[in-house]
């Protein structure tokens, strides 16, 4: 199923995201946590890569087995770092050839070794540049596109950041999957921006559930995203007691995901992290049936 056909008129599509595991063991334990996730009847699931385009083949071997284990709609990510067009021209190709059928389509961060983003010898520049290759040469793919309701850490204004946005989606986009982010009053600020500068397509929030309070402020540091003090404050309350820290940001996220159904999202993307206990107990304490 395409992204199209996951967000139409009278669907929810419920997607997670997972990443490459590094070992045998690894895949082991993700495969069983897929298993558990699938109880949630997802429309589709996503799988990253390492930075720089590392673990490209091993993403492509994830989102296979997915595909054919759970019988499910899957997506990779691509994005145009250390690649010439004709390396992802390459990929999209063995991509389709598996029965892949959507792409998110990424510029991507720099190797952890470069400050910014050095486009490759032969190579494409921007997201948009990428959407528009994909739905040229490979219109099977559905393609999705990310959005920052906090801002890119890159773009120098909300504004710009929303211009660059409608390009991505103008060359061609189905759909929009947020950055994490943890006020849905910026979502909310955000969608409306959206909606302003003639932005269409589904705008689909991402969320990731605050399990470890020094985890989460390692990516936020990354991404630029911001943790509300009070929940930051409620956290430190026992700062050595991982199951505290489960439920406090369990019980923030349903009422994240509360909130933004009744605002009436078309969907709702979970960054999982190779797991699935945070995200099933968040799915439960909202009445997700199973």
């Amino acid at each position: 199923m395409k992204f199209s056909q996951v967000y139409t008129p009278g669907k929810f599509g419920l997607s997670f995201e997972l990443f490459p595991p590094k070992t045998p063991v690894g895949d082991e334990a993700l495969f069983r946590h897929v298993a558990e996730l699938m109880r949630f009847r997802p429309s589709f699931i996503t799988c990253t890569y390492g930075a720089g385009g590392s673990t490209r083949t091993k993403t492509l071997d994830i989102v296979t087995q997915v595909r054919e284990r759970f019988s499910i709609s899957v997506g990779s990510h691509l994005t145009v770092v250390g690649s010439t067009v004709d390396q992802l021209r390459s990929y999209l190709a063995e991509a389709r050839q598996r029965g892949i059928e959507n792409i998110v389509a990424l510029r991507g961060d720099p190797p952890r070794d470069e400050k910014s983003f050095i486009p490759a010898k032969g190579g494409l520049r921007y997201a948009n540049e990428l959407v528009a290759l994909i739905r040229a040469e490979f219109p099977q793919f559905g393609i999705a596109v990310a959005g920052y309701p906090e801002k890119h850490h890159e773009a120098p204004s909300p504004q710009v950041d929303l211009e660059n946005l409608k390009r991505k989606v103008d060359a061609g986009a189905d759909v929009v999957i947020t950055q994490l982010f943890y006020n849905n009053d910026d979502f909310r600020r955000f969608r409306d921006a959206y909606a302003r500068i003639g932005i269409a397509v589904p705008l689909v929030p991402g969320l990731l559930p605050v399990t470890n309070l020094a985890q989460i402020q390692r990516i936020t540091s990354l991404c630029g995203a911001v943790l509300p003090p009070a929940f930051v404050a409620r956290l430190n309350e026992r700062d050595d007691d991982p199951d505290w820290q489960f439920q406090v940001g369990v019980e923030f996220a349903a009422r994240q995901v509360r909130e933004l159904l009744d605002a009436g999202v078309p969907g709702m993307h979970f960054y999982v992290l190779n797991k699935s206990q945070a995200t099933a107990s968040v799915l439960q304490a909202v009445g997700w049936k199973e």
